[in-house]
């Protein structure tokens, strides 16, 4: 097939997109305000620079007030906050572009800095032992409080009412971050998860939250703008390590999604070797491709000839691309016209303003 095959449309029931190159979403903690808002200038910009991808996902988005774990990042929960991304949706509309919304919630990954002294909400009180991106810095995990039954069903219904909440913002739809040691991995995963109650124990007990908050969105927004994202090989990052139940678990979400009509299945490479790791599964589009019916992203380290190659291989539908994106705002130009990739400065990945934001240039094709 040809080498530009990512740059091919993708057109099925519920995506029609202009080309197979999805922007990754990613934290910038640029929402320097008050009331973490994504705003015109900032995050108008900086999607609309990008909006030649066939579908740009936004960075997290917080679902509530209890759902925050990194300073400066945009929630979907507030009216304000719903009118700061009507204005970023314009933007990328404007230019024939389309973009979903990142739901999140970090779960355990937080910190009582960002809650007035109380403790993050888990599945278990079971620290992470990782780090916290606080307002003073990074700071060490504590033990989380194990969620009540009534504190899951409020964080259902929180999660409901950000899918609405991104209807009315001008949204293309949203992805349910299930990702990345996040509140739903927390929740997938035995060492995470201790419970004994409907949420604990079995494989689909440990799964019952997310389809839980998945039937939930699907009452107020079509399944169709629905995408989910996982990461079932992550391993010794974000308080996860992988044990002889991780990809069974993983296997048996993504079987039952066969049941919902989504938009798309998001998946992540290993962050990490897990080539010695028990268990771990190293190539997951293609042990995961098989399971799936619908349509795939595979994320985590593509350049354009290994994203070429996973699509012509058949393992994905559309990759997703990530800190090129950050440094290259037309990245699709620059795959089409094969020209050189502008190296991203780590260095200003979550600083705040728009220097390592929204003043990388476009490339000169003369």
């Amino acid at each position: 097939m040809s080498k530009k095959y990512l740059l091919q449309p993708y057109k099925n029931n519920n995506l029609n997109l202009k080309n197979r190159i999805v922007m990754a979403p990613m934290t910038r903690s640029r929402a320097k305000n008050e009331g973490k808002v994504a705003t015109d200038g900032l995050q108008g910009l900086y999607y609309a620079q990008r909006s030649s991808a066939g579908l740009i996902i936004t960075e997290g988005s917080q679902v509530s007030k209890k759902a925050v774990g990194y300073i400066n990042t945009p929630g979907i929960h507030t009216d304000a906050q719903v009118e700061g991304w009507k204005k970023v949706t314009q933007r990328v509309h404007d230019n024939d572009g389309k973009i979903f919304i990142q739901l999140w919630h970090v779960g355990r990954i937080s910190h009582p800095d960002f809650h007035n002294g109380e403790l993050p909400w888990a599945p278990s009180a079971i620290n992470p032992n990782a780090k916290s991106y606080t307002p003073e810095g990074f700071k060490d995990t504590v033990t989380p409080k194990q969620m009540t039954i009534e504190e899951i069903k409020t964080t259902v219904n929180e999660f409901k009412k950000a899918a609405s909440n991104a209807m009315k913002a001008g949204f293309d739809g949203v992805e349910i971050h299930s990702s990345n040691g996040y509140l739903f991995h927390q929740f997938f995963s035995k060492c995470s998860n201790t419970r004994t109650d409907a949420y604990g124990g079995s494989i689909e007990n440990r799964a019952r939250f997310f389809f839980e908050v998945l039937e939930a969105m699907k009452t107020v927004i079509p399944q169709g703008k629905i995408g989910v994202r996982f990461n079932p090989s992550l391993h010794g990052m974000m308080g996860i390590t992988i044990d002889e139940e991780t990809i069974p678990t993983f296997e048996y979400i993504i079987d039952k999604l066969n049941d919902y009509d989504l938009a798309y299945l998001h998946l992540s490479e290993p962050f990490t070797d897990v080539s010695e790791v028990p268990f771990a599964v190293t190539s997951i589009a293609k042990h995961f491709r098989p399971l799936y019916n619908g349509t795939l992203i595979i994320n985590t380290a593509f350049d354009q000839e290994k994203g070429n190659k996973v699509i012509t291989d058949g393992d994905a539908d559309l990759v997703a691309f990530g800190k090129p994106y950050i440094s290259n705002p037309d990245l699709v130009e620059r795959f089409e016209n094969d020209l050189a990739l502008t190296p991203w400065d780590q260095e200003t990945f979550y600083t705040s303003g728009t220097k390592g934001y929204t003043d990388y240039p476009k490339a000169t094709t003369h």
